[in-house]
This record gives structure tokens, C-alpha cells and sequence, in this order.
């Protein structure tokens, strides 16, 4: 077993966290904030857009079942890496898309996977997604952990998480832990 971690900021983290948590090889999913000036900010501050936060999971997956490769295409279906810090009704930049590598080594591979993805015009507008080494990473309070399995009829949930998880289950079956 080799175990890599990634950080994803996909827009709420309560949907992309429910999203990974679904996914086979993932070991661990934590929602956090990174890459923002203020050292262990709360929710309440992230939310205000003034410490330079994004809403993030951090993963953490067996890449002998699951490669970093297979990760990003999953994370570049479940949300839009066009729109800049937004997602859907959720604006401000601690939505933006963003991955945050560990190594110069995952900065290639996901640059040439974006690469891949303009260069087959895999979508109709530019990637706004920012490619950045983690950086003042903190976890999110105990209450975000697994929000969507522990609210799963919380009105956000229903109408905007539920949907983002079927929409992965329809789609990457192959990667569905079953």
C-alpha cells in the first residue's frame, strides 16, 4: 500500500468531501482550509474571504487502487474548474478551484493533466483551476467532518451535495467503493 495526499478545493468542501469518501482507495478525507495568510482560521473567517482561504479536502488514497490521475478526473467532473471563485450560488475566492500538491512530482502530473484536458477542449471556457504547493493548511471544525452523511436532509444537502454524489456514482462506477 502507498499512500499519497492531494488537496482539492472544488467549492464547498461538504460536496467534495462527500464525493471522495465514495471513492475506492481513499483512505482518508479531511475538509480544511489552505493556502490562505491567517494561521488556524475558523469557518466564520474563511467564510468572509479575508484570510485568502479555500474550502479544501485533504485526501489521502492508495495509489496501487486509486492514481492521482484518476482522482483528477473525478475532481474535474464534479465541479466547474471554469468559473472563478465560484461554484454554482456558493461566490468568493474560498470557492475557487484549486489543487494543492505535496511534491514537484504531483505539480507535473497534474499540470500535464490539465494540459491534456485544454488541449482536447475539454471544456468551452479557460480553466481557471490555480496549481500551488499546500501551503497553511489547517482542518475544519469537528462539525464539517462527514457533514453529508451526518445532514443528509439538510436543505444544502439535499439539493447540492446528494446530487454532486449521485452524479459520481453514474459516472465512475468503476471507482464507486461498492
Amino acid at each position: 500500500m502507498t499512500i499519497q495526499t492531494i488537496t482539492l478545493g472544488g467549492g464547498c468542501f461538504w460536496c467534495t468531501e462527500a464525493v471522495y469518501l465514495q471513492v475506492r482507495g481513499v483512505t482518508a478525507v479531511e475538509s480544511g482550509y489552505s493556502n490562505g495568510h491567517v494561521l488556524n482560521p475558523t469557518y466564520e473567517m474563511v467564510c468572509t474571504g479575508n484570510t485568502g482561504h479555500n474550502e479544501v479536502v485533504k485526501i489521502m488514497f492508495d495509489s496501487s487502487v486509486i492514481t492521482l490521475d484518476e482522482i483528477l478526473q473525478i475532481f474535474f467532473v464534479i465541479h466547474d474548474p471554469t468559473t472563478l471563485n465560484q461554484q454554482g450560488n456558493d461566490r468568493g475566492t474560498q470557492y475557487r478551484s484549486g489543487i494543492y500538491v505535496n511534491s514537484a512530482e504531483q505539480e507535473a502530473e497534474v499540470k500535464a493533466f490539465i494540459a491534456k484536458l485544454v488541449a482536447n477542449q475539454t471544456f468551452s471556457k479557460p480553466i481557471t483551476t490555480e496549481v500551488l504547493k499546500v501551503s497553511n493548511y489547517s482542518k475544519a471544525e469537528n462539525y464539517h467532518q462527514n457533514y453529508f452523511a451526518n445532514h443528509p436532509n439538510q436543505g444544502y444537502c439535499s439539493f447540492v451535495v446528494g446530487p454532486k454524489v449521485e452524479k459520481f456514482r453514474k459516472t465512475f462506477q468503476a471507482f464507486a467503493k461498492p
